[in-house]
Formats: C-alpha cells, sequence, structure tokens
C-alpha cells in the first residue's frame, strides 16, 4: 500500500474526529488555542494507537485469514465506510457544551477511532509497514481535528454531515480498489 493510499485512508478515518471537532470548535464563542491542540492530539493520539492495537490482533491471526484478506478488507472499510455514509444522513446535531471536560474527550477520541482498529486489522493482512502507517494517521487526524476545531468555531456547523460523507466514501471506494486488485480486476 502506497503513500498516496494511506493518506486517503488517514483522511477518512479522520473524518469523524474533523466533525467532531467542528462541533467542538461550534461551542467556544472565540479560538481558545489549548482547548483546541488538546482536541487535536487526543484525537490524533488515538487515531495512532487504534490500528497499531488492530494490527496485533490481526497478526495473531495472519495465517488463519491470509486466503481472504482481501474480502475482510473489503468489507471492513466497506462497513466502516458505509455507516459513515449513513450517519451523514441520519445523525442528529449534537449538543456539545462550552465548557472543556477531559473526560468528555477521552470518550469522544475514543470513539472517533474504533473504526482505527478495523483498519489496523486490515494492515496485518496486507502486509502494512504499521509505524510510518499509525504515524500518518495519527498526524493526519491532527491536522484536520486542529482544522475542524477552527473552521467549527469560524463558520459553524455546516461541514459536519458532508465531511463524515466524504469519509465514508473514501473508505468505501479504498475498500472496493483492495478487493478488484486482489481479483486482478485492476492491475
Amino acid at each position: 500500500m502506497g503513500f498516496a493510499e494511506l493518506l486517503l485512508i488517514g483522511v477518512g478515518l479522520s473524518m469523524d474526529a474533523f466533525a467532531v471537532a467542528v462541533c467542538k470548535g461550534l461551542a467556544m464563542p472565540r479560538m481558545r488555542w489549548r482547548q483546541g491542540a488538546a482536541i487535536a492530539v487526543s484525537f490524533g493520539f488515538f487515531q495512532a494507537m487504534m490500528p497499531v492495537a488492530g494490527w496485533l490482533l490481526g497478526r495473531q491471526f495472519e495465517m488463519y485469514i491470509t486466503s481472504i484478506d482481501h474480502w475482510i478488507a473489503f468489507i471492513l472499510l466497506g462497513g466502516i465506510g458505509g455507516k459513515m455514509i449513513w450517519d451523514a444522513f441520519h445523525e442528529e446535531a449534537d449538543d456539545f457544551q462550552d465548557r472543556f471536560n477531559w473526560r468528555e474527550l477521552l470518550v469522544l477520541s475514543v470513539a472517533t477511532s474504533i473504526d482505527a482498529m478495523a483498519v489496523g486489522i486490515t494492515f496485518a493482512f496486507l502486509q502494512v509497514k504499521i509505524l510510518p502507517a499509525a504515524s500518518l494517521i495519527g498526524c493526519t487526524t491532527f491536522l484536520l481535528s486542529l482544522t475542524g476545531v477552527c473552521v467549527g468555531q469560524k463558520f459553524g456547523g455546516r461541514f459536519k454531515n458532508k465531511a463524515t460523507l466524504a469519509g465514508g466514501v473514501i473508505l468505501c471506494l479504498i475498500g472496493t480498489k483492495i478487493l478488484l486488485e486482489h481479483l486482478g480486476v485492476l492491475g
């Protein structure tokens, strides 16, 4: 898997965090850089660690699953992407409070990075070098989350559903590409 594909996966996985960061930014009457940085660091950290955890799990089962790994990647990425697409059209606006809550940030960080664990399992089957991949995903999430806080504070919640939709479409397309490559349809 090349840099461009990993970057697209990072962007796709970051869309949940971006959407939540936009909503957190909405609650800020003025930009609070410490809070924005804390949100971005937390989201980026968990988004980088979850693929590593998934990769470690996937490596345990690698010998049993290598013959169907492309189907697993397709199903996991398609399922995650499909859920994100569904959420883009069906989630209600979240009510974010103005005060900063570390416990809430931890829960949001874990919740927005669960998808990354499933991607990490896929990485184990596809023989992806996990440390560079996880680092790229974490850095991408950090940058997009910080951008999300700024966008939310500046422009409001207009982009939340569009960002979630875009992330879901990206993950579905990458899952389809992996399947088609393994089936020999794409060179």
